[in-house]
């Protein structure tokens, strides 16, 4: 019988964000440099996302169904949707559901490459679609080999960045390439805050993610570096920054990375409310930041449309 619940909790509403901010920053990207911007552009972008996050979602569960069946400390950030260990939903019918989205992803692609004249739209949802490959299936499969915090890093630091630019600018003539640097370190930062609460279930299902391979209190510290690292970049995203600047943009996410630093002896996973602290400041912090050098970006862009 269709379970609309067991349904929404599959799609992980709250990972949106993840994919959401990096777009839109791409976005904000495309208007500070050419001052490009259209309103359906933008929902046809977003709608892309939501498709890409279910085929993400989706994937990830069924991939990952033996490790979540024992995960103990997971949280609302980590250990899958939850709707395979309960049974709410058969491990078939998210792998169909995924080929499903897939499909949907690919015809609005095509739809986008068509009707509105951006021809390589196509070409970034293959790319993404090899990213979601590489990192939960045979042969590759980097989740559990080692290196998926690199793929999530390409995904939504350099992926979707690169693709909510060119939606909005028709072409990536204009790109400033350096933004990718600590874009691509933010990226890097969320596959590790999220593999935090996994860890004892993935050292026994033997996937091979940060957190198993560092150890969680050198994953908690390389996050924590990343971050700041990241955030005192920002001259490389918002154009003209000016040193006072940059700090001014990072100092609201530098004040969550302080308030980690307290926990980063005891926030291990089986401590899960002080774990899910920690996640939660440090993961708010990377997205702070990068709402705060988008909004940055508008800024940039309408001074400029009035010079």
């Amino acid at each position: 019988m269709f379970d609309p619940a067991a349904w929404l909790q599959a799609t992980r509403p709250l990972a949106q964000v993840n994919l959401v901010v990096p777009l839109w920053l791409g976005q904000a990207l495309a208007f500070a440099s050419t001052g490009a911007f259209s309103l359906p552009t933008l929902y046809g972008a977003h709608f892309l996302a939501a498709l890409l996050l279910l085929v993400i979602v989706f994937s990830n569960d069924y991939a990952d169904r033996d490790a979540d069946g024992a995960n103990t400390t997971y949280n609302e950030f980590s250990g899958g949707s939850r709707v395979l260990p309960e049974g709410r939903l058969r491990p078939g019918e998210l792998r169909d559901a995924a080929w499903l989205a897939l499909a949907g992803l690919v015809g609005l692609s095509l739809y986008m490459a068509f009707g509105t004249g951006r021809p390589w739209t196509p070409a970034f949802v293959a790319a993404a679609a090899l990213l979601v490959w590489a990192y939960n299936f045979a042969p590759l499969r980097l989740s559990y080999r080692g290196g998926g915090e690199v793929v999530q890093g390409l995904g939504t630091g350099v992926l979707l960045p690169l693709l909510g630019f060119y939606l909005q600018a028709g072409s990536l003539a204009a790109f400033p390439w350096l933004a990718l640097v600590p874009l691509f370190l933010l990226g890097v930062v969320g596959n590790i805050l999220t593999s935090l609460p996994d860890a004892p279930a993935d050292r026994q299902a033997d996937k091979r993610s940060y957190a198993v391979r560092r150890g969680q209190w050198a994953a908690r510290r390389h996050s924590l570096e990343l971050l700041v690292m990241a955030t005192l970049m920002g001259g490389l995203v918002v154009p003209g920054l000016g040193t006072l600047a940059v700090a001014l943009l990072a100092a609201p996410a530098l004040v969550l990375v302080a308030r980690c630093v307290p926990l980063l002896g005891s926030a291990d996973a089986e401590q899960r409310d002080e774990c899910r602290r920690f996640i939660l400041l440090a993961a708010g912090a990377a997205h702070l930041q990068c709402v705060l050098w988008s909004l940055a970006l508008i800024v940039v862009g309408l001074l400029r449309d009035m010079i």
